[in-house]
């Protein structure tokens, strides 16, 4: 893995393209981009921005820009350029050799973050395995700014045979590392086996908007809570008690974030699997935020990549204690539904979030009253593992079960009766109406 030396705070400028008309969304990229930054311990002593319609292939910003950027990193005795956009091997090459300082970009800066910021060996194996993603097609003897713990690759020597040598290295980690993961991913799966019955509901949400801080409130944990970038990246399980309500788990995901590297997101696939797996989301956004639209599009698309945007969702427009502009939400009302505005520090409008839970709790079972021979206890087995058995009355040779599953076993359970005992058993749904025997009564 790959860490920043954090001895000293590193002197950064960064630098931005904006397209034409798009200079304020450059400046606000940059904005973020210095808390990335300063969140990997580095001092920002300038931000540059280069208006420019095409990118250069040999130097991003263009070789007059980049001889500008070379004078003024010298008078500003700076040692570090980062930035906004991801560049490519050539170009890094040509930036460092041009200026003699360290180039990143903001996938590699945003990996180095997270390389820090990872506990668990599930963490530190997904951010390792991101980064040697990145670092294969940039591999040379130029990188020396980063600590190397992959068996030194990279710095052992010159010339291309030293350098196969070391992809061949990085190739076969990889390997090893995605067989990990998979490993990891069938543990979680048994884990998740205990799950089954509970609710399951994820926190989603922009980086720093409070998700972590929501679930400690929530649930009177204590997850580590930072007001930086990424201070989470395990997904948390915790469990959250309302009266004698089914049991509710509330997971806590890693933050979302504009221009998310790629690889990252493959990386913390096994993560992602528990919001994959939740019965709904609540995003959470930071209402105070300038451009609190963009980042609920940000979340939406990553969501969709992953193929998981049509869950049942509430938003959860947190922070409304340091809300100035109270207007925006009338106008958040109209847009976002079902929504609730809530202060996670404070503890302020937490029962209207847990009675909106207990709503999507609510839509997303159904309550089936069952009645079938008692001799087939094989079947009577499979239906507990498929849903949660309230009551159990044996009568002569028959049982009644009354139970409640989630939406998208209904369908199993019914193809289920039908195979194995057909004409041999009575099924209601809570909503009425009269058993036919041996087929699944329609509760429309």
């Amino acid at each position: 893995m790959h860490e920043l030396n954090t001895q000293d705070r590193e002197r950064a400028v960064l630098v931005g393209v904006a397209r034409s008309g798009e200079r304020w969304l450059a400046e606000d990229h940059l904005e973020e981009l210095a808390l990335l930054a300063d969140t990997a311990g580095a001092d920002v002593i300038e931000k540059t921005i280069q208006e420019k319609n095409r990118i250069d292939p040999a130097y991003f910003v263009g070789k007059g820009k980049a001889n500008d950027l070379a004078e003024r990193v010298t008078e500003l005795q700076a040692n570090l350029l980062i930035f906004d956009d991801d560049l490519s091997p050539a170009q890094v090459r040509n930036l460092e050799k041009l200026t003699g300082l360290k180039v990143l970009d903001r996938s590699g800066l945003i990996l180095d973050i997270f390389a820090r910021r990872a506990k668990t060996k599930e963490a530190r194996t997904q951010v390792e395995l991101a980064q040697l993603n990145y670092l294969l097609p940039r591999l040379t003897r130029q990188w020396t700014h980063l600590s190397r713990q992959v068996g030194g690759i990279g710095t052992r020597g010159p010339g291309e045979t030293q350098l196969e040598v070391d992809r061949r290295l990085i190739r076969k980690r990889i390997g090893l590392l995605t067989k990990a993961l998979d490993r990891i991913k069938s543990q979680r799966h048994v884990r998740r086996q205990g799950r089954q019955d509970s609710f399951k509901v994820a926190l989603v949400g922009y980086t720093n908007a409070g998700k972590s801080t929501l679930l400690n409130t929530l649930t009177q944990s204590d997850v580590f809570v930072e007001d930086r970038l990424f201070a989470t990246l395990d997904a948390t399980i915790r469990r959250l008690k309302v009266d004698n309500q089914k049991d509710i788990l509330v997971i806590d995901t890693v933050g979302f974030i504009r221009k998310l590297p790629h690889n990252l997101v493959a990386s913390f696939m096994s993560t992602l699997e528990e919001a994959r797996l939740a019965d709904a989301f609540l995003h959470v956004v930071d209402v105070t935020h300038p451009h609190l639209f963009e980042h609920i599009s940000v979340v939406k698309d990553v969501l969709n990549d992953l193929d998981i945007l049509d869950k049942p969702t509430v938003f959860v427009f947190n922070k409304i204690d340091k809300l100035k502009q109270k207007a925006i939400v009338d106008r958040l009302k109209q847009e976002f539904s079902p929504a609730v505005f809530v202060s996670a520090v404070r503890g302020f409008f937490l029962q209207d979030l847990i009675a909106e839970i207990l709503k999507l709790m609510t839509h997303s079972v159904k309550e089936l009253v069952i009645t079938m021979p008692a001799r087939h206890s094989e079947i009577i087995a499979r239906l507990h593992s498929l849903s949660d058995v309230k009551e159990s009355v044996y009568e002569e040779d028959r049982v009644r079960l009354v139970l409640t599953t989630p939406n998208e076993n209904v369908e199993l359970i019914k193809r289920l009766l039908e195979k194995k005992l057909p004409g041999e058993f009575e099924w209601t749904s809570a909503n009425g109406g009269e058993a036919r025997i041996g087929k699944a009564k329609n509760d429309e």
